[in-house]
């Protein structure tokens, strides 16, 4: 019996832990990445892209936890967050701490024995970035989201430059286009939570509440997604489908933003959080299908 008991407690344990990780947030973080280094290589070789998977789990995960660790009294306040793992208590704060640690070190080691240290830097500033920036920044205003936008749009540019080496252009063009998709994203979300957030003390959109406004600022920052969708074609990285696509694609995901200006409501909110799911990975994977 007690060897089940214990069995029982060690299985939530370690649930506990991968919950610490928001899985969902970082397979996307590492999806990301991944794409940026295979678009910067000729050959694919796999496991260095296993290696980058595992270091950009780590290190997205180790931000996850510290995030969480800072939030946790506002987490319990929150419906969406109140069973996480801190919030209920299945995890101490120090035992997330040594988690985040052993995660941020193995991540580290990874990206400079594999990789380089250029890939290291960004990614270790990313992680700081969001954990002691972005995090804290969330309960003094909407400048929060701006600074949280900056790490949220380095995967593809660490990826890219894992692969290469080197910063430039084409970095920075990947950079652009998952740094201006974040704003409707981000502020989808904001808008559908927008009660639990203002609770909890946290300010997650422009403008002040859902209103023709604050849609408006979500439209205007949607439309830069058409024209920086082409860049990677005009520097010759990519062929005139993938801009086509990208440029369709952000059109349809700009009709999104102007049915939320007319209506105002959650469900087309939702339905723009649904289509920033979705055109981020349909633009990307477009993207290393018609590399040059």
């Amino acid at each position: 019996m007690e060897k089940v008991v214990a069995t029982a407690l060690l299985n939530n344990k370690a649930k506990a832990y991968i919950e610490l990780l928001k899985l969902k947030l970082t397979l996307a973080v590492v999806f990301s990445g991944v794409f940026g280094y295979c678009l910067a290589i000729e050959q694919i070789s796999w496991w260095k892209i296993a290696i980058l998977i595992i270091a950009s789990i780590g290190m997205t995960g180790a931000a996850n936890i510290i995030n969480q660790i800072i939030e946790k009294d506002s987490d319990k306040v929150m419906k969406r967050t109140a069973v996480r793992p801190l919030p209920t208590g299945r995890l101490t704060v120090r035992e997330a701490a040594t988690f985040a640690f052993v995660l941020f070190s193995a991540s580290c080691y990874l990206y400079v024995q594999f990789f380089n240290i250029r890939a290291a830097a960004l990614a270790v500033l990313s992680l700081l970035l969001y954990g002691f920036v972005y995090t804290p920044l969330k309960r003094k205003g909407q400048i929060a989201v701006f600074v949280g936008a900056l790490p949220g749009a380095f995967p593809p540019m660490i990826g890219w430059v894992a692969a290469t080496n080197q910063f430039g252009w084409v970095p920075g063009i990947l950079f652009a286009v998952q740094f201006f998709w974040q704003f409707p994203h981000f502020w989808s979300i904001g808008w559908l939570a927008f009660d639990e957030y203002k609770k909890a003390g946290i300010q997650m959109m422009p403008g002040n509440g859902k209103t023709t406004e604050t849609a408006f600022r979500i439209m205007i920052y949607t439309l830069f997604l058409i024209p920086v969708g082409w860049l990677p074609y005009l520097l010759g990285v990519t062929g005139i489908y993938s801009a086509l696509v990208a440029m369709i694609g952000g059109i349809l995901f700009l009709a999104q933003t102007f049915h939320l200006m007319r209506t105002c409501t959650d469900k087309a909110a939702l339905q723009m959080m649904f289509g920033s799911l979705l055109y981020l990975p349909v633009v990307q994977i477009v993207y290393l299908l018609d590399k040059v």
